[in-house]
């Protein structure tokens, strides 16, 4: 989802997935002279994003709930990504700084203004506050088990403190992110639990003040290096694109499936103790590694995220990743290329086997366990054609893929492939259109374990995505969007998307959904 404002584009990616949205699928983007901002989720996202920026307007910025590793293979805060340009060093003997990954937004544009003065006077002491709402109203209009339609939402605060501006102590800030979320899915009303079409639903629990994230940021060397600790979802970091949460449906925004969905890469609005350390060792390329607790329960940190001391978190993820960030031609076509890797060291029943190896269902042996969970993934993303200043002002081809483990995990794997554009060809430079397709296939192991449910007359077992309605093979998802910027730091997107084998089975038919969403950054 996109929101601009009349001098700068917000749009919504799920890095912590950037406007708020927590994914309040929104980003923000802005550019002052000399760099671009931008951009759930966000990773992320829950994720808690960027899209296509617009015009540059001096001292705007905007922010998104959810951030990414972004041009230098930054990460932005929860609510923002920045995108600012490299600042080459003077002499051949000086280190080329990248800079800071992260950037507040500085001036960002907001609804009611500058809070009559408060705001400018909060960001020269250093406290960078945003508010935002996001609301989400889908139905589907054919096919599926039901005719249905609902409404989502999602308040999100987000503040940053520069703690060299609030007392003195250079390169460290502190992010804290905290959404309220309301309304259901509608996907499960029509039967389909694999690729849901409204970003902002749940896990938020039934709080006023769901905590997303809350940890220390400290660079180093000239901002090569940049070490994070705290509560962190995961997404934010890894495998997280700026473009993601402009696309409405959640399989992809903040950070893709199956990841996302797995004990030990819980992403936005679920956080984790965690910490991630980025080396850039040139000013276009990061190598970035986390360690992550897996907590064993339903809710990272209980329902409302607070509750850090949870039992049973002696296991750990790790994940890994490499980027690269170049820029062709003499219009500076900014790409990002991710290849990344995560290990889980927890150990997980097989979906099907007993002991044996044969079905646990019709032996009655216990279950087997599997030591470790492995995922991997290549995330893509070129600037074809440039429409004016920024990192995402343009025509741009996006894809992708995820892998999960499937003796564990009921999806296998993930693809995508997408195109987004900013509408100055069409006189309205601050809208975006995007288009992506999407492609599911489940895992070997659980489709055998729904067979054997199948032939043993027994209820189908859920899995990560919730009820099973059938022996589950693929599933594909098309969605189309456009996103008009309306008013200042507002923007109202329609959204059709096409679900054809929801649930990935044959037992409803292929279903046609159309949404809309509103994201006012206040």
């Amino acid at each position: 989802m996109v929101v601009l404002t009349d001098h700068a584009r917000l749009f919504r990616s799920g890095h912590l997935r950037t406007v708020f949205l927590g994914l309040l699928s929104a980003s923000t983007l802005a550019f002052a002279p000399g760099q671009a901002w931008g951009q759930s989720a966000s990773p992320s996202g829950s994720t808690p994003t960027a899209g296509p920026s617009a015009e540059p307007s001096a001292g705007n910025s905007k922010s998104e709930l959810t951030s990414h590793p972004m041009d230098t293979g930054r990460r932005v805060p929860i609510l923002q990504n920045n995108m600012r340009g490299v600042r080459s060093a003077g002499t051949p003997d000086e280190v080329e700084d990248p800079g800071a990954f992260f950037a507040a937004p500085m001036g960002s544009q907001h609804f009611f203004g500058d809070w009559g003065g408060i705001q400018p006077w909060l960001v020269n002491h250093g406290i960078h506050l945003l508010a935002a709402v996001n609301e989400e109203f889908a139905g589907n209009v054919t096919g599926g088990k039901d005719r249905a339609y609902s409404d989502t939402g999602q308040v999100g605060v987000e503040v940053d403190i520069d703690w060299d501006k609030m007392a003195g102590i250079k390169n460290f800030w502190t992010h804290t992110l905290i959404v309220n979320g309301h309304g259901q899915n509608v996907s499960r009303m029509f039967g389909d639990s694999i690729a849901p079409v409204q970003e902002i639903y749940g896990a938020r629990g039934n709080v006023v003040a769901h905590l997303v994230s809350m940890y220390g940021e400290a660079s180093f060397y000239h901002n090569r290096i940049d070490i994070s600790a705290g509560w962190i979802p995961v997404g934010s970091f890894f495998a997280a694109s700026p473009l993601f949460c402009d696309f409405m449906n959640v399989a992809v925004c903040g950070n893709p499936a199956p990841n996302k969905y797995t004990e030990g890469n819980r992403d936005w609005p679920s956080g984790n103790l965690a910490a991630i350390a980025r080396v850039m060792p040139t000013a276009n390329t990061y190598i970035m590694g986390g360690l992550f607790a897996v907590s064993p329960h339903a809710y990272n940190g209980g329902i409302s995220g607070w509750s850090w001391a949870q039992s049973g978190l002696g296991k750990f993820s790790t994940p890994v990743e490499i980027g690269w960030i170049p820029r062709f031609g003499k219009n500076h076509l900014v790409g990002h290329y991710e290849l990344g890797y995560s290990y889980d060291n927890s150990r997980y029943l097989n979906l099907y086997e007993d002991i044996h190896g044969n079905s646990w269902q019709q032996t009655g042996l216990p279950r087997r366990y599997e030591a470790g969970r492995n995922s991997a993934w290549l995330i893509m993303d070129q600037m074809l054609m440039r429409n004016g200043p920024g990192d995402t002002n343009g025509l741009i081809l996006m894809a992708g893929a995820m892998y999960s483990d499937g003796k564990t995990v009921a999806m296998r794997d993930h693809t995508w492939v997408g195109m987004i554009d900013t509408g100055k060809a069409w006189g309205r430079p601050l809208d975006t259109v995007g288009a992506m397709w999407q492609h599911f296939d489940m895992s070997t192991t659980a489709a055998l374990q729904q067979e054997s449910s199948k032939q043993l007359n027994l209820p189908y077992q859920d899995n990560q995505w919730g009820t099973v309605y059938g022996p589950q093979s693929h599933e594909n998802v098309y969605e189309l969007f456009y996103s008009a910027h309306v008013a200042r730091a507002m923007a109202i997107q329609p959204d059709f998307q096409y679900i054809q084998r929801p649930s990935a089975t044959t037992t409803f038919r292929d279903a046609a959904v159309l949404g809309v969403q509103f994201t006012v950054v206040l």
